[in-house]
């Protein structure tokens, strides 16, 4: 107990150390130009949860995706044009990224209130702190004041995005290109605990793995015989998915961890963490103290939503969060 309350200050120290090292985001940023700005965001995002609880983790995702790709700027909600194909329509996002139309529903019920005024990127932020929180994670203060970027490139996403296959040396080092640590990676690799997957972002762990083996064997084969059951080989129906954690798929908890601990974490990039002594502790010390981590986590997310921000005069405030002024 006392170990957890140790744990909480210093979380709690670090979230408000963040935020003072970065002066131009601060918790309440609306608290005069926009009064109901998150109450909104909130109301929009309970109700498309409470309809289709896997929102939740798409809308987490959603910030994850368009914090690694020039910021957390917004321009992963904009649209592809006849001469440009945006990040949202590229084959690391589309078809598997969701929850824009919560977004779209947010901002037209804030443009009606505060016409001009909040952020879309804001928004993001705002609805994956709120989704994480209904799914039974910690609840957090999101610093605001972001501006949306003007600029979305789907070419972007391959250099930027880390990827279901990657080992650990490669999501160490995107991680580290985007100022965070391999303890956050660590910690950030926890919201796989939602949500779903398509079988083609693992597949090759069960049919193709190397040269020499089919199936992965560091995979669990119980667990590989019951994907392969949802998953065929060669199979390129985009339809397919099966949940990241098949015990709780719809709650933000620490099985994640106990998954990998059990060899069945589903990407190569879950399984990866236990190929380090460091990396594999964490995973162990998350797996056996879920309000630690959940903790961490929140600390975490308010790192990752000052990835290259515009704040002051750059960037805009979009009207329609998927096309530019």
């Amino acid at each position: 107990m006392e170990l957890t309350r140790v744990a909480f200050s210093f979380v709690l120290c670090l979230i408000i150390t963040i935020g003072r090292l970065e002066a131009q985001l601060q918790v309440g940023f609306y608290a005069r130009t926009c009064p109901q700005a998150e109450n909104i965001v909130r109301e929009e995002v309970r109700k498309a949860v409470f309809s289709n609880v896997g929102l939740a983790a798409g809308l987490v995702r959603l910030h994850f995706h368009d914090c690694f790709v020039r910021g957390c700027d917004g321009s992963v909600l904009i649209d592809s044009t006849p001469g440009n194909t945006a990040e949202k329509d590229s084959p690391i996002n589309n078809p598997s990224l969701r929850g824009f139309e919560v977004i779209d529903s947010a901002k037209s019920r804030l443009e009606s209130t505060c016409p001009g005024v909040v952020s879309c990127a804001d928004i993001v932020a705002f609805a994956a702190r709120d989704s994480a929180a209904l799914t039974g994670g910690m609840s957090y203060r999101v610093e605001a004041g972001r501006r949306d970027g003007t600029v979305s490139l789907a070419s972007d996403t391959f250099s930027n995005l880390p990827g279901p296959t990657f080992d650990l040396d490669q999501l160490t080092q995107s991680f580290a290109n985007k100022g965070l640590s391999q303890d956050e990676m660590v910690t950030l690799s926890g919201a796989h605990t939602i949500g779903r997957s398509h079988c083609t972002s693992f597949s090759s762990r069960l049919y193709s793995f190397n040269t020499t083996l089919d199936l992965d064997p560091t995979l669990d084969s119980a667990y590989a015989t019951q994907l392969e059951q949802i998953c065929p080989d060669s199979s390129n129906d985009t339809s397919l998915v099966v949940p990241m954690d098949p015990s709780t798929p719809n709650l933000l908890d620490a099985s994640y961890y106990a998954n990998i601990l059990a060899n069945r974490g589903l990407f190569t990039s879950d399984q990866t963490l236990m190929s380090n002594a460091s990396t594999a502790q964490q995973v162990k010390q998350n797996a056996f103290n879920g309000f630690l981590w959940k903790l961490k986590f929140a600390a975490a997310m308010v790192k990752m939503g000052q990835i290259e921000v515009l704040t002051g005069s750059s960037g805009e405030i979009r009207l329609n969060c998927s096309v530019v002024n």
